[in-house]
């Protein structure tokens, strides 16, 4: 990724946070919609670019959506740099954590189901973009879209250092 676009992370997450600060969506905006081959979005024609595409295809395909978590060493370097504030780095502390939410894994899908909006690889960077449907605050029965990230730096083909939009959440009681 060029610094600038890095450098530009920043300020366009913070414009997002404060226009959510005016009150309720509206929900008049423009839906937030996935692409039609979200598979094909994972590839590129470039060698690496497509290498590292797949690499995050397999994160969120094998890993995440069916929680092969024995398979993290296949993905992810050993010392994984985490920014999640929910999770620590270290790719056992990952493995640990998915594995410690009790959900049993299932077979690895053919497809990827998360209804991904956009990929896009520079350098040793692949940033996914997905689509999420949130609750209206204040009428739960209403539904708005919205944009999740991920975003993952990788050496050798495999994620060293992972970004997304997440907040700190409350431990479960």
């Amino acid at each position: 990724m060029t610094r600038k676009f890095i450098a530009a992370l920043p300020l366009a997450f913070s414009l997002a946070a404060c226009s959510t600060l005016a009150g309720p969506p509206a929900v008049a905006q423009d839906a937030v919609t996935p692409a039609a081959d979200v598979d094909a979005l994972f590839t590129d024609p470039d060698p690496k670019l497509n290498a590292n595409k797949q690499a995050a295809w397999h994160i969120m395909k094998d890993l995440l959506e069916a929680g092969h978590w024995e398979l993290a060493d296949k993905w992810m370097t050993e010392r994984y740099i985490q920014h999640n504030p929910n999770v620590a780095s270290g790719r056992q502390t990952v493995v640990d954590f998915f594995n410690g939410l009790g959900i049993e894994p299932k077979p690895i899908p053919e497809h990827l189901s998360t209804p991904v909006v956009q990929v896009v690889a520079e350098g040793d960077y692949v940033v996914v973009v997905s689509a999420s449907q949130q609750p209206v605050p204040g009428d739960p029965d209403k539904t708005y879209t919205t944009s999740w990230f991920d975003m993952w730096r990788f050496v050798d083909g495999k994620a060293d250092e992972h970004w997304d939009n997440a907040t700190m959440t409350p431990k479960p009681e």
